[in-house]
């Protein structure tokens, strides 16, 4: 089955078709820049250049980099505070003229990784975390999703968890691989000691350079892992849920 995902972030937004046969893009994905500020009416303008851009016709899904209840938009970390509220599916699916399933952008890239990448086949309590512009957060216990767990917005030592160890804080502060692979170990042990997980799994785009930083991190009793479908998790989980949402509206 072929469907279109588009993974919504704070620096980015990209799309393709996926085919979830293999759980892979069809065709290399269009990625535009996130405007500033990224208000709903101009996120919702770039998603529809993205799918415009393939000329699809046919479900969508879509990920949020927030907490997302049927359809709505609860919170807005990276990007403008005027999507709390916002029924943002519904805003999607109007500007680009087709249906629209929307998520929790960590949560779709933990389905992909559950279902075609590192989690797959792994039971327990497995933690894919996603580490970009914030740090974003998905926690299966044996294959099933609790959504919107946003364990980037931990405390750790009086500051915000994703304000120190994100993917962009290293790049805004020049840090070493080193230095910022302490900080990553501290954030994944404070993780480790509320979640006992058995294993995690690091995405986002720095998962392409996994070798830079994962074998710095120690003290860490869970396996850790490099996400196995990378930067294009997101895209595919949002495929994922637009399949969902479809067999969904047919069971019914």
């Amino acid at each position: 089955m072929s469907v279109f995902g588009v993974d919504i972030g704070g620096s980015g937004i990209k799309g393709a078709p996926v085919d979830l046969d293999r759980g892979d893009l069809t065709e290399e994905r269009c990625k535009v820049l996130t405007p500033h500020p990224a208000t709903p009416d101009a996120v919702a303008d770039c998603v529809k250049e993205v799918v415009t851009h393939f000329g699809w016709q046919g479900p969508i899904g879509a990920t949020f980099p927030g907490v997302v209840t049927h359809g709505v938009t609860r919170t807005a970390a990276n990007v403008d505070k005027g999507w709390i509220g916002t029924d943002a599916a519904g805003l999607l699916s109007e500007r680009v003229g087709l249906p629209v399933t929307l998520l929790n952008d960590a949560d779709a890239a933990g389905m992909a990784e559950m279902a075609y990448g590192a989690g797959r086949g792994r039971s327990g309590t497995v933690i894919v975390l996603t580490l970009g512009t914030g740090i974003g957060s998905a926690v299966f216990v044996d294959g099933k999703l609790l959504p919107n767990t946003e364990l980037g917005h931990l405390e750790l030592h009086g500051h915000e968890a994703e304000k120190r160890a994100s993917t962009k804080v290293k790049e805004d502060e020049e840090l070493s691989w080193e230095h910022w692979a302490r900080r990553v170990t501290k954030y994944l042990a404070h993780v480790e000691m509320l979640f006992s997980p058995e294993l995690f799994v690091i995405g986002g785009g720095v998962s392409r350079k996994a070798d830079k930083f994962l074998p710095l991190i120690e003290g860490i009793q869970a396996e850790i892992v490099p996400a196995a479908l990378q930067n294009n998790a997101g895209i595919v989980g949002a495929g994922m849920a637009a399949a969902a949402a479809v067999t969904t509206t047919a069971a019914g």
